[in-house]
């Protein structure tokens, strides 16, 4: 019997559909259900890396862990990662196919995507017992109905019972779920069975008459409001990079002030989250090189283009303000994209980031980076002294140490090395995305900037990452178990469960 399906819908884009959806797949996996998250079509700036090497929207890859299975590309058979202006990268099952524009895209490619996308819808209902697909953007944007492939129709593909999710924490949340529905065509309004009010703060009594009011109004039942929760699982998009944890703190009110450039084309910010675990330590995100300022840590994140977003950082005056810093004392640490930016040269012949054109890095490694069209994305392990970590690489780049006056960062798994160190180990370089999710590495760290500052260390156990998310996971399905009527949902999507 092909899978049962649900669909996480929404209002708008940041609505908390992602996180619904993740929930979801621990709730039905905790009652005992094969459950599958899916999302036909993802923009996202972070991604995930699967076990065979292909690349996949962050979220599904998230909540195929909340599922308590290994993600796979029919999980997310189509990708774009925005490149350029109105130019996205576009990843058909986990691998590089073109890049190509909004509007060649819309016009040429969205039919011939179809047979792939429902391939692995089929592939996912000969295999689970229960999908959970996710929506993206809206089902209402009327001007992009006829090419949309990541809602309504697949709503209908896999005959889906649709749930939309409004957020009231950015106000008119029932003109949102009413609107919405009044731009839905009949057989559509028809697949919604249910709508969940998300974000709320306040007091919950204080929403019963607009709660009265939007089922009489729409004959569709709320099957719960979902409290704001800061849980601490990974975000995909620029949207929630803005709802961070970022600070802009007064002078003194952290012990270690960590900064992040935040590069136009900035990709894989999730490296960073692991440092707002860590105690008395500030993440800043900047903007402008008048936010700058003197951190203890200055972080050069990735990038879907480092030569154009390598140029903006001149523009700006970053150059000369982190080799300011260099000499300072700041600890400088470039990942994927950061990390060929602190190279000395980055030469473009394919034209694969776009132009063509090469460029002077910032001169901080004695680096070489060439880009070629053959992406490299896989997981992998290292080591560095008795370390061991764990992470993932997405790049087109391949870079060489030019002179031996550093040293390589890792010892990679499968006998390559990987990144460059100074001498004085201040400056670090590395292609390596989820370093700081290495727990042990990341206190040690901090640890080393508190000493240079006269602080004491930070003493005691460091939870690993992979219990933290166990606990994130399960914190997040408590907390949704709590406050929606799940009984209703096993009801709308017919399936027998005792809860």
């Amino acid at each position: 019997m092909p899978a049962k399906s649900i669909m996480i819908q929404g209002t708008a884009s940041d609505v908390g559909k992602s996180m619904i959806c993740t929930a979801l797949c621990r709730i039905f996996s905790d009652d005992g259900l094969k459950v599958v998250p899916f999302k036909s079509q993802n923009m996202a700036l972070n991604s995930f890396v699967t076990q065979d090497g292909g690349e996949i929207g962050r979220a599904q890859g998230v909540q195929a862990e909340a599922a308590r299975i290994v993600a796979t590309t029919d999980m997310n058979p189509i990708l774009l990662k925005p490149k350029q202006d109105m130019v996205s990268e576009v990843i058909v099952h986990g691998k590089h196919f073109l890049n190509m524009d909004a509007k060649s895209y819309r016009n040429q490619f969205v039919q011939e995507a179809m047979p792939i996308v429902e391939k692995s819808v089929r592939t996912l209902q000969n295999t689970y017992d229960v999908i959970v697909l996710e929506g993206a953007g809206s089902p209402a944007e009327i001007n992009l109905k006829d090419r949309d492939i990541a809602n309504m129709r697949m709503a209908h593909l896999a005959d889906a019972a649709v749930v939309l999710v409004a957020d009231i924490d950015r106000g008119g949340v029932f003109a949102s779920i009413v609107g919405t529905l009044a731009l839905l065509d009949e057989a559509e309004r028809a697949r919604v069975k249910g709508l969940i009010i998300n974000k709320f703060r306040g007091l919950r009594e204080l929403l019963d008459d607009g709660i009265e009011w939007v089922e009489r109004e729409t004959g569709i039942p709320v099957l719960g409001v979902v409290p704001y929760v800061d849980v601490n699982i990974e975000a995909e998009d620029s949207l929630a990079l803005s709802a961070l944890r970022f600070k802009k703190p007064k002078p003194g009110e952290f012990a270690i002030d960590v900064a992040m450039i935040r590069l136009p084309r900035i990709s894989n910010f999730t490296d960073v989250d692991p440092f707002f675990d860590e105690p008395e330590v500030g993440v800043r995100l900047i903007g402008n090189v008048q936010e700058l300022g003197t951190p203890d840590l200055l972080i050069l994140p990735g990038t879907k283009n480092t030569i154009d977003d390598l140029a903006w950082l001149k523009e700006q005056g970053f150059d000369q303000a982190i080799s300011n810093l260099r000499q300072q004392g700041t600890k400088i640490i470039g990942i994927c994209g950061g990390f060929q930016m602190l190279g000395e040269t980055l030469l473009d012949p394919e034209a694969v980031e776009g132009s063509g054109d090469s460029a002077l890095g910032l001169a901080l490694l004695p680096m070489e980076t060439v880009f070629v069209g053959d992406k490299k994305t896989v997981q992998m392990t290292g080591t560095r002294g008795q370390d061991t970590f764990s992470g993932y690489e997405i790049h087109l780049g391949r870079t060489r140490i030019l002179r031996d006056e550093v040293s390589p960062f890792l010892q990679l798994a499968d006998g390559r090395v990987d990144g460059a160190v100074s001498a004085d180990e201040q400056v670090i370089g590395t292609y390596f995305h989820g370093l700081f999710h290495n727990r042990h590495f990341t206190r040690q760290l901090i640890n080393n900037l508190r000493i240079k500052k006269g602080l004491p260390a930070l003493a005691g156990d460091v939870k690993s990452d992979a219990e933290r998310r166990e606990d994130a996971y399960n914190m997040l399905a408590k907390h949704v178990r709590a406050n929606l009527d799940i009984k209703k949902i096993y009801e709308i999507m017919n399936i027998e469960v005792s809860v």
